[in-house]
């Protein structure tokens, strides 16, 4: 598990592609302080693994599922990437819950200065990942934890003071680039769990697929109903 607070922005030195595999080998210095083989690191928000390490460099496997479904594949060497360490059980818990696991790819439309924060606008590429997003709730963009400050159909929009900025690969992102978004998993779980209920279905092992493509029953009523507001 990680808390989206970005501990260091990386280099990826080089990239070795096979078919949709890659292999990334990723300059870095904090997040390899203790690090073991197997140790878990996040990319950009994407859960990896550590398959091999020196003093100033790792490498991690990018498996097809992940190439197909995250910004990973556009990578190129000498690009900056979010990187993060697992959290400890004796860490403190600063962002929110974050898995490392991607929901689906936002594009950024705007980017305009309001005060002393940037206020980033993106534009969703896959449907449906919207129905997860509140505006004052939490969002993961390539691996930062962050707040909406709007959550429309398809576009939503955070804002950033200009420390986080300077110490993410925000700072080098600009229209039209692409990014990692994973949402809220509180949100899903709940939905999951209130579909069940609305429709007396308490079996555990539902294809996911097939249970992706029924129709949300979690309305402002039936949240209501169930004792949310």
């Amino acid at each position: 598990m990680f808390t989206g607070l970005v501990e260091e922005v990386g280099t990826l030195h080089s990239v070795s592609k096979q078919g949709e595999a890659l292999v990334l080998c990723i300059r870095a210095n904090q997040v390899l302080e203790g690090v073991k083989l197997g140790d878990s690191i996040a990319v950009n928000g994407v859960c990896l693994t550590v398959t091999a390490y020196s003093g100033a460099s790792f490498h991690a496997d990018v498996m097809p599922q992940t190439y197909r479904h995250t910004n990973l594949k556009q990578l190129r060497p000498g690009v900056s990437i979010n990187l993060e360490r697992a959290m400890a059980a004796n860490g403190r818990f600063g962002g929110h819950i974050v898995q490392g696991h991607i929901d689906g790819t936002a594009v950024i439309v705007n980017r305009v200065v309001d005060a002393n924060a940037i206020v980033f606008e993106f534009q969703l590429e896959q449907p449906g990942i919207e129905r997860y997003m509140i505006p004052k709730g939490s969002i993961t963009i390539d691996g930062i934890s962050l707040t909406l400050i709007q959550a429309d159909d398809s576009n939503f929009a955070v804002s950033i003071i200009p420390h986080t900025l300077s110490k993410t690969s925000l700072a080098h992102k600009k229209m039209g680039d692409t990014v990692n978004v994973e949402c809220d998993v509180l949100g899903k779980y709940v939905e999951r769990l209130l579909r069940f209920a609305s429709t007396n279905d308490h079996g555990v092992g539902d294809n996911l697929e097939h249970s992706s493509s029924k129709s949300s029953q979690l309305t402002e009523s039936f949240l209501a109903e169930h004792g949310f507001f």
